[in-house]
């Protein structure tokens, strides 16, 4: 038989797997393996992003918006380090990736060599599958196994490979495995089913919550609710699943999301929760009924206590349900908050309108509902602009990407660029408050060396905004939360992209419209109201009383005092 390099022979796998892009920096401990994605640059290609974070955070948003595995690698020690953060996004959101850690010779290991960390046990909590390579024959059946666990357990796979095993040659065409993954589709037990009918058919007032888990059955979802006579409400990951101007949707939930929704949820005597697992339980029923659908047992009840619970595709199950129920319910509770959604989106409406200077960041969401096409990819970092985006923003057929569980600050700029890759025909933006962008912005300059036609658009308050406003409603003086910030617009030129600067709220949509025309990485730097406060839906008497408690400490600790956001 022909021989190849173990490396070589890991590449033409991955290639197998459909894997075209890596995301990383080169170093000593990978060199062969660089090497080896140079042979292959036709197929799959290298992107080298500026810190290792970014290439992980970009292997997670390619995840997470194709559903295909995401690809990233770094250096033994620092580098591996680096890699962390983008894996847990990757881990607590449920995307398949791939991460490639290169390691001291294997000689070496455990001498307290150069560069020399314990990768085994700093990978032990974050992956489902962590190998250290061994053997150049290893090498490929390793490969495999850690594709297929990434896809299997929708979460993170680790090969350590120390420096030497991709020299090595191997048997070319020796290996045995299939380079493919089936998925199968299960339907809950009946006798849950039957119990889950008896509850919806004597459901008076159902609301259905759904998460991302239920991507996928949009046309199930909906049917089924058109059936109960039920809402829908969104979490964040599930934002887009139902369009938001869709007559039975009420938006989203919690402090990113509506009134509506909060008071619908507050009154349901019935609850149907779709593929997800809601974190902030005080914003569910108190006493409704609930049944929790999920092809993921482990998930059902887990947060929250459930009458029923339907271990099965989110699609199939709720197909077998809507054939079932004949409900007994008028309409009368759907109808209500139809009637007080129409009143939730006029309100904001007028919102987006406002001609204010500094502009509300309202208004820049409102400009770019009008620009971004609809199968845009929306970027969304962490921070007043996740708020911003989750209520303004009606998501028609879009794509948004957020690190939605890890909520880590800096994920907007790696998720467009892994979006532009993903989708280079469509329309590409990253929704960036200015600390989130900060963290991340060194990449700016990798979607310029890649010619990736993207615009990121900041919201410039030289502030964290919400951990200001988060200090306030506790009752605290505001602390450490200013920025000194650099000019975005002039940062975009000196990187080889293009920068605006808007400050008047008549530039917005114009210039959003320049910056995709330009066909480059842009960067639209818009100066918002800093005080523009998030509020919740609906505020409680603690946020009331904590920012009174906050006004009085200003006042005789700062010499200063704002008017209250409510």
């Amino acid at each position: 038989m022909f021989r190849t390099k173990a490396g070589d022979a890991m590449m033409e796998l991955l290639i197998e797997w459909g894997v075209d892009h890596i995301y990383g920096m080169p170093g000593d401990s990978i060199n062969t393996l660089i090497e080896s994605i140079r042979k292959k640059k036709d197929d799959i290609h290298f992107v080298q992003v500026r810190h290792e974070e970014a290439g992980a955070l970009a292997a997670a948003s390619y995840a997470k918006l194709t559903g295909k595995l995401g690809v990233c690698m770094g250096i033994a020690g620092p580098g591996a380090i680096h890699l962390l953060n983008g894996l847990y996004d990757a881990k607590l959101d449920n995307a398949p990736v791939l991460a490639i850690a290169g390691q001291v010779e294997t000689d070496l290991i455990g001498s307290d060599f150069f560069q020399e960390v314990d990768l085994t046990n700093l990978f032990k909590d974050v992956a489902v599958y962590r190998q250290t390579v061994m053997s150049a024959e290893q090498l490929p059946t390793v490969v495999n196994q850690a594709i297929r666990a990434a896809y299997d357990k929708k979460g993170v796979s680790v090969l350590i490979i120390p420096d030497d095993i991709p020299k090595f040659e191997i048997e070319r065409g020796a290996r045995k495995t299939s380079s493919f993954f089936v998925q199968s589709e299960c339907l809950p037990q009946q006798k849950d089913v039957l119990q889950a009918e008896t509850i919806l058919n004597h459901a008076e007032k159902p609301i259905i919550l759904a998460g991302k888990g239920a991507k996928g059955a949009s046309e199930s979802l909906i049917t089924f609710a058109e059936k109960l006579k039920a809402p829908i409400v969104l979490t964040l990951p599930g934002k887009g699943i139902v369009p938001d101007d869709h007559p039975y949707c009420l938006g989203g939930l919690g402090l990113l999301g509506t009134k509506p929704a909060t008071f619908a949820m507050e009154e349901a005597d019935t609850l149907i929760m779709v593929g997800t697992s809601f974190p902030f339980t005080g914003f569910l029923p108190d006493t409704a009924k609930t049944i929790h659908i999920d092809n993921d047992p482990s998930q059902i009840g887990k947060r929250y206590l459930v009458d029923v619970g339907l271990a099965g595709d989110s699609e199939l199950t709720l197909n077998q349900l809507t054939k079932l129920i004949n409900v007994s319910n008028d309409g009368t509770f759907l109808q209500k908050y139809q009637e007080e959604m129409k009143d939730w989106w006029s309100k904001l409406e007028e919102e987006e309108l406002d001609d204010s200077v500094p502009i509300k960041p309202q208004r820049v969401i409102g400009a770019l509902q009008q620009i971004a096409d609809d199968d845009a990819i929306l970027s969304v970092d962490v921070g007043n602009v996740t708020v911003w985006m989750a209520r303004h923003f009606k998501m028609t057929n879009q794509k948004l990407v957020i690190s939605s569980w890890l909520a880590t600050l800096g994920c907007g700029l790696p998720g467009a660029i892994a979006g532009r890759i993903a989708y280079p025909e469509k329309q590409v933006f990253a929704i960036c408050g200015d600390g989130g962008f900060q963290m991340m912005m060194n990449d700016f300059v990798t979607a310029v060396k890649y010619d990736l036609p993207l615009v990121v658009i900041v919201f410039n308050n030289h502030k964290i905004a919400m951990i200001k406003f988060e200090q306030e409603v506790m009752g605290n003086a505001e602390f450490g939360t200013n920025l000194q910030n650099p000019s975005f617009a002039r940062y975009a030129d000196i990187c080889g992209g293009i920068g605006y600067r808007v400050e008047q709220p008549e530039e917005i949509a114009s210039t959003l419209e320049k910056a995709l025309a330009q066909k480059k990485p842009c960067i639209v730097d818009v100066v918002v109201d800093a005080n523009e406060a998030p509020l919740p839906a609906k505020v409680t008497f603690g946020q009331a009383t904590g920012y009174a408690r906050h006004m009085l400490k200003e006042l005789f600790q700062e010499g200063e005092i704002h008017k209250p956001p409510f």
